[in-house]
């Protein structure tokens, strides 16, 4: 299948107001190199386990001798899978999960597909919106419980929190240029720690 570039939206679920980046990535990514993508352009820090599910189908790591990474004992070995074996025309989704205790789970979309060849290396984060939340902090019901939680210095939970998480934490926050800067280092600035 021909290279080509891919504009994809990557929308985290149930997050309001959205969680969001819109990126450019060469169409024949392997799904291994676009959790790295992912992890980097929307805040991770690769703490966690992950799988990404098309139609009836799980694709996850497996280590080196054969040990399912993923949610589901029967995912595929994502290794060898690219993002156009699964993404072939505009608007096609398939969902990126992300740490099964918080369950985050983001919505891919493939919103445009452009006939130029793109380098394999050549990923770029052309926009988004607000910040990734903490790592670890009860999924998304239990980030805006954090929110409001911080904002409340007379809250019984305020100094437990505060220690936790900076009570600085701005999730409006948003630097494509930043996030572009890691993923032109080496890896996509990928930081390992579950790989198969």
């Amino acid at each position: 299948m021909a290279n080509k570039t891919y504009q994809i939206k990557i929308t985290l679920k149930n997050s309001k107001p959205t969680i969001w980046r819109l990126i450019l990535i060469p169409s024949n990514l392997s799904l291994r190199d676009f959790h790295k993508v992912i992890q980097v352009t929307m805040g991770w820090t690769n703490s966690h386990l992950h799988q990404f599910k098309h139609g009836r189908e799980y694709y996850a790591p497996k280590s080196k001798n054969g040990e399912d990474f993923g949610f589901d004992d029967y995912s595929l070995n994502y290794s060898r899978v690219n993002v156009n074996t699964l993404l072939k025309n505009e608007k096609d989704k398939m969902v990126y999960e992300y740490d099964f205790g918080d369950d985050w789970e983001h919505n891919i979309v493939l919103e445009k597909i452009v006939n130029t060849a793109r380098d394999k290396k050549d990923v770029t984060c052309l926009t988004g919106k607000n910040n990734c939340p903490p790592e670890d902090c009860g999924g998304i019901y239990g980030y805006y419980d954090l929110l409001e939680i911080i904002k409340n210095p007379n809250h019984e939970l305020y100094e437990e929190y505060s220690e936790w998480i900076d009570v600085d934490f701005d999730p409006t926050y948003f630097d494509k240029d930043e996030i572009n800067e890691v993923l032109s280092s080496d890896d996509f600035g990928y930081f390992e720690m579950f790989e198969g």
